[in-house]
């Protein structure tokens, strides 16, 4: 920089500072201690993910097979998860109320990473996520997952060192997230993706922020599978056991992809406006309407069973360790059935996302699957290209990632997923560009009237 006094600007503010330098960051012994820091957190924090998530699956075990067969019953009844969405209701409801930090992100608002909970928001966040997931709610673990894994992170950086800067704080505390999520969807490689396109990371300090976050994510991963080995419990890894040959794409089935992106946008628009008018209303009346949504849940549950003869646990929970079943015995399910899930599932899911917390992911990708397996009954789309298509569209419906909801889609199906990418990019791209011309636009300052200065801080 030139030793004299800086040039005049005409800008009131002063001269703009100069973007800070990637290369001279990750030179400082700072950055090394980030990468350090992140690389050791990665064990402990893996450790809370799979406790986390080894709890919630215990639990629905217990409350949907073990409990019905100590109170005499032969099976599950279909109305069983009734009661206990009620149930969820209310201890879901008290812990928004009562405990700091409102039991975390709404899902209902979607996918969001921004704002690390503090220490003593994290109690409510993970006693919400755990009535909700382990009673059959239709909502995921990783918006849970990516908050305990972060305020983790925070909590021991500014434990162990309270004069750390904001920046390395931070940093950290993605890296934490990334860590908790490193082998939920499959990868620590998507997980990856999920959180930097949520979060909007570009530019020359991507990887700077990134290379953290990749790493303590490879040492979860690890933790993770040596935990899943140890215990004999599993990952909890989203994973594919049986995928049918999808073959070269055709002229045809480009032609399915572009319809299942506009209907996918289409539903998720639905699904979105219809859960954020319905959270508005339960936020007003928050422990009579958060019972009312977890039975209404319930009910479309039963609705589904009722129908189809089916288990209406097939439209309970999250739908990740139901999707690997659902396309292996796809050819059990007739399309009527296939369009009956759809539905029932996806009313399930809007109650869902507008009282309890959680993820939307999941959720998303197994009414895809359901949406793009029912087309592929009609002439000329198989059925691994429409599982893949259907993934894809409502996951990017839902979520509005792109990258990411190409790469779920894909590397779900291992190697099939490489003959379907294109048609899955087809589907992601109309979809996303539909999404977008659907969302309703936000008001402007002359459709908001007058607006509340914001007070200084």
């Amino acid at each position: 920089m030139p030793a004299g006094p800086p040039a005049e600007s005409s800008d009131p503010a002063g001269p703009a500072a100069a973007p800070p330098d990637p290369l001279t960051i990750v030179r400082t012994r700072g950055y090394v201690a980030v990468l350090v820091i992140s690389a050791l957190l990665g064990v402990p924090i893996a450790a809370a993910a799979f406790g986390f998530l080894a709890l919630v699956s215990e639990l629905q075990k217990l409350v949907y097979d073990d409990l019905p067969r100590t109170l005499g019953f032969h099976g599950t009844p279909n109305w069983w998860a009734i009661p206990l969405l009620a149930v969820a209701g209310v201890l879901v409801a008290l812990t928004i109320r009562h405990l700091p930090g409102g039991g975390g992100h709404k899902p209902a608002e979607g996918f969001k990473t921004g704002g690390t909970p503090s220490a003593a928001a994290l109690p409510g966040v993970v006693l919400a996520a755990i009535a909700s997931l382990s009673l059959g709610v239709v909502l995921g673990p990783e918006a849970p997952l990516i908050a305990l894994g972060g305020g983790l992170a925070v909590g021991a950086v500014r434990l162990l060192k309270r004069g750390a800067p904001p920046s390395a704080v931070a940093v950290i505390g993605a890296a934490g997230s990334f860590a908790a999520i490193s082998e939920l969807l499959g990868s620590p490689l998507v997980g990856a993706f999920l959180l930097m396109e949520a979060t909007g990371l570009g530019g020359p300090m991507m990887g700077v922020v990134l290379v953290p976050g990749l790493l303590s994510a490879g040492v979860g991963s690890l933790t993770l599978t040596g935990l899943g080995t140890w215990t004999g419990l599993g990952t909890y890894s989203l994973a594919l056991t049986h995928v049918p040959s999808a073959g070269r794409p055709t002229l045809g089935e480009f032609g399915w992809a572009i319809l299942a992106g506009a209907l996918a946008a289409f539903l998720g628009e639905a699904i979105r406006r219809a859960s954020l008018a319905l959270q508005d209303l339960v936020e007003r009346h928050r422990l009579p309407l958060t019972v009312l949504m977890g039975v209404a849940t319930g009910v479309a549950a039963l609705l589904y069973a009722v129908i189809t003869d089916r288990p209406a646990t097939g439209v309970l929970f999250s739908g990740e360790d139901a999707l690997g079943p659902l396309l292996a015995d796809s050819a059990t399910y007739t399309a009527a059935t296939l369009v009956a899930l759809l539905v029932c599932k996806a009313l399930a899911y809007c109650a869902s996302l507008s009282a309890f917390r959680g993820g939307p992911v999941f959720p998303a990708l197994f009414v895809g699957a359901a949406g793009g397996l029912a087309l592929s009954h009609l002439p000329g789309l198989g059925t691994t290209a429409g599982f893949a298509i259907g993934v894809g569209a409502m996951a990017v419906a839902m979520l509005k990632l792109p990258m990411t909801s190409v790469l779920l889609a894909s590397l779900l199906l291992g190697r099939e997923g490489l003959d379907v990418m294109p048609l899955v990019i087809v589907a992601v791209v109309v979809a996303y560009v539909g999404t977008l011309r659907l969302a309703r636009r936000p008001a402007g300052p002359h459709d908001a009237g007058p607006q509340p200065a914001t007070p200084a801080r």
